[in-house]
């Protein structure tokens, strides 16, 4: 009985030995994959999580398309979001921001407005209905 922990412990040593740097290489792939994503791009929730849309590069620019609603977003939009492109070809400003035109269904139309990112997990948007006034602005939290 003695015996058998010396042949395992060959084996507990190997198990915490460094791995080869193949293997750390396909072990480190999936981290690499998610850091080459841009952090603009994903599903983001709302608030209240009434709204989910996916964001993505499109065309030159960045688009936005509803994922997921609720029936209370649904009935405040008079029609059901899910599929709704919400912005369309976003332009990145020098700052770093998305600039262009974005659909507020709630209002029926579109605004200028902007995107920006406020930590790896948090975009915050923006817009005017007209010159700076009636001013607003959403925080989305980024669910994956």
């Amino acid at each position: 009985m003695k015996y058998a922990f010396l042949l395992a412990a060959p084996l507990v040593v190997m198990a915490a030995a460094p791995l080869p740097a193949d293997a750390q290489r396909a072990r480190a792939a999936p981290a690499r994959a998610a850091a080459k994503r841009a952090p603009y791009e994903g599903v983001w929730r709302n608030n209240r999580d009434t709204v989910r849309i996916e964001t993505r590069r499109c065309g030159r620019g960045l688009c936005g398309r509803v994922v997921r609603s609720s029936a209370e977003a649904d009935e405040a939009a008079g029609d059901r979001l899910v599929g709704t492109e919400l912005f369309h070809e976003l332009e990145r400003g020098d700052d770093g921001a998305w600039y262009g035109s974005v659909l507020v269904p709630d209002l029926g139309r579109e605004v200028e407005g902007s995107i920006r990112q406020d930590g790896p997990d948090r975009l915050v948007a923006s817009g005017c209905l007209f010159a700076g006034f009636g001013c607003k602005e959403q925080n989305w939290t980024r669910v994956r």
